[in-house]
C-alpha cells in the first residue's frame, strides 16, 4: 500500500503514515483513528496514563518508542531541537554519573581487598613470631588492634575541607603504621622490630594490591 502524503503521525504498530490518530466530537469525547495499513488502532496511547507509557519503555515496547518519537512530540507541540540539546545534556551529566559511581565502587573494592591481604599477612605473620604460649591471640583481636591504632586516619576527613600537601597522606600513612606496631607488639608480645617487620610486610602488600586495581581501573 503506498502511503499518502503530507502526514504528520505515524502507526505505533506498524509504521505507517496516518493523517490523525483521533478525532476530537467535544471535550473528552474523542474516537481514536485505525491505521489504513495494518488496521489496528493508530496510536491508543493518546489515552493512556503517562506511567503506562513508561512502564512499556521499561519493557522495551517498540509502540511505546514509535509513539514517544514520532506522535508525542507532534501531540504536545515538543520543541525538538530544544529538547535534543536538553536530552544531551541530561546524557552527558548522566553518564558522567554513572562513570563515577562505577570509578568510585572500584575504589572500593580495591580498597577491601587491600585491607583483606593487609590482615591475611599481617596475621599469619603475628602468630609465628608470637612468643608467649600462654594464650592463643584470634584474628578478631588483631583486627581490633589495627582498626583502634590506625585512630588518625580520621585526620585524612580534614583534607576533605582543606588543602593538605600530598606528601601528609605519606605522613598520615607512616604515623598510622608505627602505632599498628606499638599496638601488635603490646598484643602479640614480640620486639618492636618483629613487628615493624610484620607490619612493613603487610602494608606493602596492600600498597601491590591496590596499585594493581588502580592499573585496571
Amino acid at each position: 500500500m503506498v502511503p499518502p502524503k503530507e502526514m504528520n503521525f505515524r502507526c505505533i504498530h506498524c509504521g505507517f503514515p496516518v493523517e490523525t490518530l483521533f478525532i476530537q466530537y467535544s471535550p473528552g469525547n474523542i474516537r481514536l483513528m485505525k491505521c489504513e495499513n495494518c488496521r489496528s488502532v493508530a496510536d491508543e496511547y493518546i489515552e493512556c496514563e503517562i506511567m503506562i507509557l513508561l512502564i512499556d519503555l521499561v519493557l522495551h515496547k517498540s509502540k511505546a518508542y514509535h509513539h514517544l518519537l514520532n506522535n508525542f512530540p507532534k501531540l504536545n507541540g515538543v520543541y525538538l531541537e530544544g529538547l535534543l540539546w536538553k536530552s544531551a545534556l541530561s546524557f552527558m551529566l548522566l553518564d558522567a554519573l554513572t562513570n563515577s559511581l562505577h570509578l568510585c565502587l572500584q575504589l572500593l573494592l580495591s580498597s577491601f581487598f587491600g585491607i583483606l591481604v593487609f590482615l591475611c599477612i599481617l596475621y599469619p605473620a603475628c602468630k609465628y613470631l608470637q612468643k608467649s604460649p600462654r594464650k592463643a591471640i584470634r584474628f578478631n583481636q588483631v583486627l581490633l588492634a589495627t582498626l583502634v591504632s590506625s585512630y588518625f586516619k580520621i585526620v585524612l576527613i580534614a583534607m576533605m575541607v582543606w588543602q593538605f600537601p600530598v606528601t601528609a597522606i605519606f605522613i598520615i600513612d607512616m604515623f598510622a603504621l608505627s602505632s599498628n606496631a606499638v599496638a601488635l607488639k603490646v598484643l602479640m608480645q614480640i620486639t618492636m622490630v618483629e613487628s615493624v617487620a610484620a607490619c612493613i610486610i603487610a602494608h606493602s602488600a596492600k600498597l601491590l594490591v591496590n596499585y594493581i586495581a588502580l592499573l585496571a581501573i
